[in-house]
Order: structure tokens, then C-alpha cells, then sequence
């Protein structure tokens, strides 16, 4: 028995048990900030595992599944930056337990700076 396509077919099982908590997790979380988070996070490392672990089940196509890794890289963290940041823009609310908005406090207008007073000549 060759060791590759074994530990392959053991690195596509763990991706796809992070694929199944990705999927726990967006049903699970209280607000889309959360489940954008949740759901991109467990997604990125159960795909790139799954798609490694075919690589070593089938060496033949390694480099095309590093390309499409290396896609998912670039794309996944982009794409759900933007969902949340049109989450926000929409004016989708934060869940109740959340503690803090910072993009809100980034968009606020700076508060007056008092001037500085002149010495008296």
C-alpha cells in the first residue's frame, strides 16, 4: 500500500470536517459579521487541506490544485471583507453581546481639537 494516496485521503478528511464546522458555525453565529467570520476562516483552511490532500492522492495534479489554492488565498479574505463592509454600509446591526463597532468609530468625524492658546508677549 503506497503511503501518499493514504495521507491523502486523511488530509481531505480533516478539510472536509473543517467544511462541516464552517457550516455549524453559519448557522450558529448571532449576526452576519460573525457568520462572514466564521464561515471564511473555517472554509479557507477546510478547502485548501481538501485540495491538498487530492494532490497527494493524485500527484498527477498537484500544481493545478496549488494554483487553485493559491486563488482561494487571495479571494476568500477579499470577498468577505467587502460582504462585511457592505453588511455595515447596508446598516445590518451588530448582535446584541458585541462590544464595540470599530469601523463606526473610524467613520465618525473627529471631535474639535481645542486650539492652542498664543503666549502673551
Amino acid at each position: 500500500m503506497d503511503f501518499l494516496p493514504l495521507a491523502g485521503a486523511v488530509i481531505v478528511f480533516i478539510g472536509s470536517l473543517f467544511l462541516l464546522l464552517a457550516a455549524i458555525g453559519i448557522l450558529r453565529m448571532p449576526d452576519a459579521y460573525n457568520r462572514l467570520q466564521a464561515g471564511t476562516k473555517a472554509t479557507t483552511l477546510g478547502v485548501i487541506l481538501t485540495l491538498l490532500g487530492l494532490g497527494l492522492y493524485e500527484p498527477a495534479w498537484l500544481p493545478k490544485l496549488i494554483v487553485i489554492v493559491l486563488f482561494v488565498l487571495i479571494t476568500n479574505p477579499l470577498s468577505s471583507h467587502a460582504l462585511a463592509r457592505a453588511a455595515h454600509g447596508a446598516g445590518l446591526p451588530l448582535a446584541d453581546g458585541s462590544v464595540r463597532d470599530e469601523l463606526a468609530e473610524a467613520k465618525a468625524p473627529p471631535a474639535a481639537i481645542p486650539a492652542k492658546e498664543e503666549p502673551a508677549t
